[in-house]
């Protein structure tokens, strides 16, 4: 979090001194300030930032007015400091979306406290998004990080374990027969030994059901193959 790219945009120089001097001190090394909306708009133009922080009264333009073209590019958490208190002002920086809102005067360490929270939020979000989660309940797939993830906590899992895993998952509850797994996952549509499939099957099971000998999510369809069903398919 204090690699995190913070803009602050104020007229007054001790505003911007004081902010930037305390978020440093916090651990956070990359905050930037400009002191009117045309350089913070061409410096959102240049680089991407995790958090602003805008004053309402500027010089050439409104506050307000930056927020909107900002929201058109960016959706990092933007906090307004103003000295208008009132609550229909308060009300007009949430409409035209803000995160937060500072009335002058402040207190600058609350203002951090803001700032991490924001931040925290804000990177936990860009994150899930990022990963790509399957999630099956009991069990998660995390595609990104190749993870098996069974009630909250990893499992290690060998490659071709995985593979066959993340086929699965990616089909759910549909019927493969092994040749069709083999095909998929060992690349090979000559399937010369049933145990191959069957080993892996097992091994699956042993990490993702509760009892491996009675299981409710890798399932054998008689006769056909097998299937991962998800939760609400499973029969009560």
């Amino acid at each position: 979090m204090e690699n995190s790219r913070i803009l602050i945009v104020d007229d007054e120089e001790s505003i911007l001194n004081m902010l930037k001097l305390v978020l440093n001190k916090e651990g956070f090394t990359s905050v930037h300030t400009c002191t009117n909306g045309t350089d913070a708009l061409r410096l959102l133009e240049q680089k991407k930032f995790d958090l602003i922080i805008l004053d309402i009264m500027l010089p050439d333009m409104s506050g307000l007015d930056i927020c909107r073209a900002i929201r058109k590019i960016c959706d990092a958490p933007l906090f307004f400091i103003s000295a208008k208190s009132s609550d229909l002002d308060k009300l007009t920086g949430f409409a035209h979306g803000c995160d937060d809102y500072i009335t002058k005067p402040f207190n600058p360490l609350e203002v951090v406290a803001r700032v991490k929270a924001q931040l925290q939020r804000y990177l936990s979000k860009n994150n899930e998004k990022q990963a790509e989660i399957l999630d099956f309940g009991r069990f998660k797939l995390n595609l990104t990080s190749a993870e098996l993830i069974v009630e909250d906590k990893p499992v290690p899992c060998s490659a071709q374990v995985y593979r066959l895993l993340a086929f699965f998952c990616k089909h759910p509850n549909q019927v493969f027969t092994k040749e069709q797994l083999y095909y998929q996952v060992w690349g090979d549509d000559q399937l010369t030994d049933d145990n191959t499939v069957m080993v892996h099957i097992r091994k699956i099971r042993e990490k993702i059901e509760k009892d491996p000998s009675n299981p409710q999510y890798l399932k054998t369809v008689r006769g056909i193959g097998y299937k991962l069903v998800t939760e609400e398919k499973m029969q009560p």
